[in-house]
Parts: structure tokens; C-alpha cells; sequence
């Protein structure tokens, strides 16, 4: 079985809608239209056999001539031309009697079909009507015993109602046409946007990152289009982010494998040298030793630290921090020997990490003791209500062109390339870590390197 493309189905839901919703309204216009025009007609003719009565009670009033009742209603109903009428008697003083035959009583006057003796006899008051044979009949009495019967042919309201049924027939299957052209329209329209949608789809997947997709209207295809083009752009984004990811792995496993030559060719130096007969020799190689496994620690203990954030698995404790303490702690153990001034302003309590913050201040503080220049200056600002800032600053030479990437990893500069102690992580981490709290960690030069450290109260 073959199955239907998207047009088809379009089409055919369309038609099969438009089908059912014509058939339904024209139905029901029919019927409300025929049932009124039957009611009408109906009151129409009771109102003339009432009218009937009246006049037939009226004429035998005034008039005295007739020997029976019987012969004064069918003088008066002789004069209604056009009409079929009957006239059944059951009372004995009021004219000749209807004789039964096969459970009808026969007409004494009029032209009228016989009245079935179970309508006859149950006849109480009032009328009676009911419809056969493309006719309205209408019975009651006119006088005690006398019955009336008024036959009203339905045959020119038939022909109006059938003429109606062709009307609106005709009017259901223009509807049907128009809304199956307008349907392969539609379809056509939505076909094409949707294989525009699949070939955007299909380049995306081919690579092409800045496909976007045309957002005409405000339906749910232009809907469908807002969502590919903003999936494209995260996608986008996400790929991006791999591609810098890895060659942020690259240079990360280059730099890795350069920074541990030095340290482990120093300690196959000096574990050389430990074989010397020479006492001096043996001294300054167990120095380079020691000196060399530390700087190696360091740098395995920085990496550590790298890839736990990179792995989202960095922890955070954070608790009530009193800034001005734990400046002054960092500067104790980062430059013992420099001279580092210390201001406060405000209220300086933040709530953080007081392991990672102390660790930020502390990369700060050696970076300013390494490559910048004295005085170095730590400001603490508690001015903003909000967040607290921490300034470290330098009369250095400054970062220069190294300003934009100062916080990539194993960025170091001509001066500190001089300096084999730091491993180029210091402030890798130490933005990792300002961003930990949802901070942030901004540099610029003035006079001199400038580090500002944002971190929110709490």
C-alpha cells in the first residue's frame, strides 16, 4: 500500500473536513429550514380549518333554510373552492348517519377520503392533524356529532423543499471544490517549507554550522523554524566549545610535556650527580633534587586542580569570610619579605570558600611579587552592597600584549619564562576559582598590572 506524502495527507484531511463540516451545515440548515416551512404550513392550514369551523357554526346560525346540520355545513364548505374536504356524522338529529365499513366511517358529504372509526370516536375536542400521502389532513367537529375533515396537499411545499435539497447540494459541492483547491494550496505552501526544513537540516548535519532556517509569520512552521535556528546556534556553540575544548587539550597535553622536561631532566642531573665522589658535587645535586621534586609537586598538584574543574568536580564549601583576615594571611605566606599594603573599605565579609578565596588572593599577591614591580598595593572594597572587590596592584612593567590571554593556561612571558618556579596555572586557577563563587576576575594596566577580584557577598 502505497502511503501518502505529506501534500496527500494535507489534501485529503482538508477534504475529508471540509466534506463532513458541508454535509453537517447544509443537513442542518435543511432541516431547520424544512421544519419551519412545515410549521408554517401547518399553522397555516390549522388556522383556515379553525376559520372553517367558525364560519360553518356562523352560516348555520343565520341561516334557517337547511333541513339538517349535515346539509348547512356542505352548503357553506362548497364554497371553498380548491379544497377536499369530508364530512362524517354520528348524531341522528343533525342529518343522515356515516355508515362503518372495514373500520372507517364513509363520508355523508364531500369529496374526501373515509376517516378511520379509531380517529372518529376518539375525537374529543379540538383538532386533529397528521400528514399521508403527500397530504395534511386536518379533522375536528364542527358541530356535536359532526365531524370535519380538511385535506391540504404538501405537494408544492415538497417540490419547494426538494428545489432547497438542490440548492444546497449544489452550494456543498462548490464548498468542497473551493476548500480542496484552497487544501492543495496549502499543502503545496507547507510541502515546501518543510523540505526547506529538512535540506537545512540535512546541511547542518553535513556540517554547514550556519544554516539557519527563513521565520515567515507566526504559525507553528514558523515556530518549527525560530527552534531548528536557535538549536543551530546552540549547536553551533557546542561544537565550538569541543573545538576550543580540544585544542585547549592539545595545547594543554604540549605544554604538560614541556614544563616536565625541565624538572625531569634537572632530577636525572642531579640524581647523577648523587653518584659523584666529589662532596660538593653530591651537595648541590641534593639541592637541585629537593628543589626540582617540589617545583614538580607543584606543578602536578596545579594540574590536579586544572582537571577537577574541567571535570566539574571541584569542591565548594563555603562559609562566613572575613576578607581582611584572609588577605593577610595570603600576603604573610606569598611575600614574607615584600612590602604589601593593606586598605579597607566598608564591610568586607563575603560568603565563600575561604580555602579557594585565600587561593586566589594568594596567586594574585606571588604574581605581583614575581613579575610586577613594588609597591604592590591590596585593596578590599566593601563599599557595594552587593559584592566586594579585591585590588591587587603593581608598578610593574604591566601585561602589555599579554592582557587578553593573561588567565589561558601555561601563559607565561619572556620575564617569567626567566622564572622556573610558577607553572602557568596561577591564575588559570585563580579564575577558575573567582568563577566558582559567580564571580569574576578582570586585569588591566595602569601604572602597572591591575588584578580586580569580584565575588558576591552571598
Amino acid at each position: 500500500m502505497t502511503r501518502l506524502g505529506l501534500r496527500g495527507v494535507v489534501v485529503l484531511t482538508v477534504v475529508l473536513v471540509t466534506v463532513v463540516t458541508t454535509v453537517a451545515m447544509a443537513t442542518t440548515a435543511y432541516l431547520i429550514q424544512a421544519g419551519a416551512t412545515r410549521t408554517r404550513f401547518a399553522e397555516s392550514a390549522q388556522a383556515s380549518f379553525d376559520s372553517d369551523a367558525q364560519q360553518a357554526h356562523q352560516f348555520l346560525v343565520r341561516s334557517t333554510e337547511f333541513r339538517s346540520v349535515v346539509a348547512g355545513v356542505a352548503e357553506y364548505m362548497r364554497a371553498r373552492l380548491g379544497l377536499t374536504w369530508t364530512i362524517v356524522n354520528r348524531t341522528s338529529t343533525s342529518g343522515p348517519l356515516s355508515v362503518k365499513s372495514d373500520g372507517t366511517y364513509l363520508p355523508v358529504a364531500g369529496s374526501g377520503d373515509p376517516l378511520a372509526e379509531s380517529l372518529v370516536d376518539d375525537l374529543e375536542s379540538g383538532s386533529v392533524r397528521y400528514e399521508e400521502d403527500s397530504r395534511l389532513v386536518i379533522v375536528g367537529e364542527v358541530e356535536p356529532g359532526v365531524v370535519l375533515a380538511e385535506f391540504y396537499s404538501t405537494r408544492g411545499l415538497d417540490r419547494e423543499l426538494a428545489a432547497l435539497r438542490g440548492v444546497l447540494a449544489l452550494v456543498a459541492v462548490a464548498i468542497v471544490v473551493l476548500g480542496s483547491v484552497s487544501g492543495l494550496f496549502a499543502a503545496r505552501g507547507i510541502r515546501r517549507r518543510v523540505r526547506t526544513a529538512a535540506l537545512a537540516a540535512r546541511r547542518l548535519g553535513d556540517g554547514e554550522l550556519d544554516t539557519r532556517l527563513p521565520v515567515d509569520g507566526r504559525d507553528e512552521l514558523a515556530d518549527l523554524a525560530g527552534s531548528f535556528n536557535a538549536m543551530a546556534e546552540r549547536l553551533g556553540e557546542s561544537i565550538e566549545r569541543l573545538r576550543l575544548k580540544d585544542r585547549q587539550q592539545r595545547r594543554f597535553v604540549a605544554d604538560v610535556a614541556h614544563d616536565l622536561r625541565t624538572p625531569l631532566a634537572s632530577l636525572i642531573a642531579a640524581a647523577d650527580g648523587l653518584h659523584s665522589d666529589d662532596e660538593a658535587d653530591r651537595t648541590r645535586s641534593a639541592e637541585l633534587l629537593g628543589s626540582q621534586t617540589r617545583r614538580l609537586g607543584a606543578l602536578v598538584e596545579d594540574l590536579l586542580e586544572i582537571s577537577r574543574f574541567d571535570a566539574g568536580a571541584a569542591e565548594f564549601r563555603p562559609e562566613v569570610v572575613d576578607l581582611e583576615a584572609l588577605v593577610a594571611d595570603a600576603v604573610e605566606l606569598s611575600a614574607p619579605d615584600v612590602e604589601v599594603r593593606t586598605e579597607r573599605v566598608g564591610d568586607v565579609a563575603v560568603f565563600g570558600d575561604p580555602r579557594r578565596l585565600h587561593t586566589v588572593v594568594r596567586n594574585l599577591v606571588t604574581n605581583a611579587v614575581r613579575h610586577g614591580g613594588p609597591p604592590i598595593t591590596v585593596t578590599i572594597d566593601g563599599g557595594d552592597p552587593d559584592e566586594v572587590r579585591v585590588r591587587v596592584a603593581d608598578k610593574g612593567p604591566g601585561l602589555g600584549d599579554l592582557a587578553p590571554v593573561a588567565f589561558d593556561r601555561f601563559v607565561r612571558g619572556d620575564r617569567s619564562r626567566r622564572h622556573t618556579e610558577g607553572s602557568g596555572l596561577g591564575l588559570a586557577i585563580a579564575r577558575e576559582n573567582a568563577l566558582l563563587h559567580g564571580g569574576r576576575l578582570e586585569v588591566h594596566d595602569e601604572d602597572g598590572a591591575v588584578f580586580t577580584l569580584t565575588v558576591p557577598r552571598g
